[in-house]
């Protein structure tokens, strides 16, 4: 059976802590990552923690924004999900609207057209009328739209704790088991 392998991308909206998390949480199961990350996530990830991309364990390997020749260009490749962790609305619109800029919307857009699990972390707030008629139509093409809310139930001490709960729901929309999380009605306290 061949290791799982998921596209990891990453853009230019305020969550980078999920990433951490995210890729903590895969770092104890048998999962491959490729990651891509977009100039702007690449600024965030460096306002909001004080790292780089290459500060991030977990990744198999890394893809430049621009290599439309990477493996998840094309339908043939074998990867099993992506995730777009956080999605800014500016991605969000080239996936709905099928503009393959960058290898981040193409990887979506193969994701879509191959109909394989595609998870957006949206992450804006307020929200105008565009971003949700954008949300829809990702929606009807396939894609799970995964907003970035984490919850409250299981009493969170702490934003990175909060976090890698949130972590860990995206990794159930990839279809990816995971022990240990926290779940409504398995507690005493939920």
């Amino acid at each position: 059976m061949m290791k799982k392998k998921i596209v990891l991308a990453i853009t230019g909206a305020s969550g980078s802590l999920y990433v951490v998390e995210f890729l903590k949480l895969l770092a104890d199961v048998d999962i491959e990552v490729d990651a891509i990350i977009s100039s702007a996530g690449e600024k965030v990830l460096s306002l909001e923690l004080d790292l780089t991309s290459m500060d991030l364990g977990g990744v198999n390997s890394w893809f430049e924004v621009k290599d439309f020749t990477a493996p998840m260009a094309s339908g043939s490749s074998r990867y099993d999900a992506m995730v777009v962790l956080p999605c800014s609305m500016g991605s969000l619109a080239a996936i709905a609207n099928g503009m393959s800029a960058n290898l981040i919307h193409r990887a979506a857009d193969v994701m879509l057209k191959e109909k394989r699990p595609l998870v957006l972390v949206v992450r804006e707030t307020p929200l105008n009328r565009t971003h949700l008629h954008n949300m829809l139509k990702v929606h009807d093409s396939g894609a799970i739209i995964c907003p970035a809310m984490p919850s409250f139930y299981h009493h969170p001490h702490s934003i990175t704790e909060m976090a890698g709960e949130f972590a860990g729901r995206v990794a159930d929309q990839l279809g990816i088991k995971l022990d240990g999380l926290k779940r409504w009605g398995e507690e005493s306290n939920c």
